[in-house]
């Protein structure tokens, strides 16, 4: 089980951090996992936003490059997203999922950035 948390309303140029803790049978092997950030904002596809791997490579889309930070807790069962000099247009609802074996959806939380 995926449940993301810590979205909320913040001003541009703010900042935010999610979790996303994993639950369950999974928990034993999460520190295998490669796991991803999503975002999905409103009309539009989800979209992968970050990524890290087991070994704790990062990768980042270029809209968000410099901004996010991604990273994670094995003890924890945790992922993180550190967002940075937020933007309008990172308002979306954030998932996290395991990036090439996805687990059922969590829902989400929402991001809304607004002055």
């Amino acid at each position: 089980q995926l449940v993301e948390s810590g979205g909320g309303l913040v001003q541009p140029g703010g900042s935010l951090r999610l979790s996303c803790r994993v639950s369950g049978a999974i928990t034993s092997v999460f520190n295998t996992y490669d796991m991803g950030w999503y975002r999905q904002a409103p009309g539009k596809q989800r979209e992968l936003v970050a990524s890290i791997t087991s070994s704790r490579s990062t990768t980042y889309i270029d809209s968000v490059r410099g901004r996010f930070t991604v990273s994670r807790d094995g003890s924890k069962k945790t992922v993180y997203l550190q967002m940075n000099s937020l933007k309008p247009e990172d308002t979306a609802v954030y998932y996290c999922n395991n990036l090439y074996q996805p687990l059922d959806w969590g829902q989400g939380t929402q991001v809304t950035v607004s002055s």
